[in-house]
């Protein structure tokens, strides 16, 4: 019973209308994935995309919330999933010709983090 419940632990972090498209925020995400959390934390920083801002701070959160609220230690924990999601866009006009307005979609993303302990990977 005991390790069933070890399995359920998990920290995880979700981050909402980040503005940021849905492929951009995708390839800083497919190199994070399955790294422990110290790398999941140095690697974004060497890497030249806006996004990677975003993603360090859901990694930070979601390490918090595990030690937080299931006493797992930050050393041991590793990026178990990472996902993102289409969220809704933002709507703005552009002038155009004779008076008229050109919709500008900006697109924004859901991700969503999830960080276990290495005993419990396997």
């Amino acid at each position: 019973m005991g390790n069933k419940k070890k399995s359920r632990m998990k920290g995880q972090a979700i981050g909402r209308n980040i503005r940021v498209s849905l492929l951009k925020m995708q390839r800083i995400l497919d190199r994070i994935r399955y790294c422990s959390y110290e790398e999941a934390l140095v690697s974004p920083e060497f890497m030249p995309y806006r996004a990677c801002n975003y993603v360090s701070k859901l990694v930070l959160s979601a390490a918090a919330n595990a030690s937080t609220n299931f006493g797992l230690n930050k050393s041991e924990l590793v990026v178990s999933k990472t996902w993102v999601d289409k969220s809704q866009y933002l709507r703005r006009f552009r002038p155009r010709a004779q008076g008229r307005g050109y919709p500008i979609r900006k697109p924004t993303c859901e991700v969503t983090i999830q960080l276990i302990s290495k005993s419990v990977r396997n």
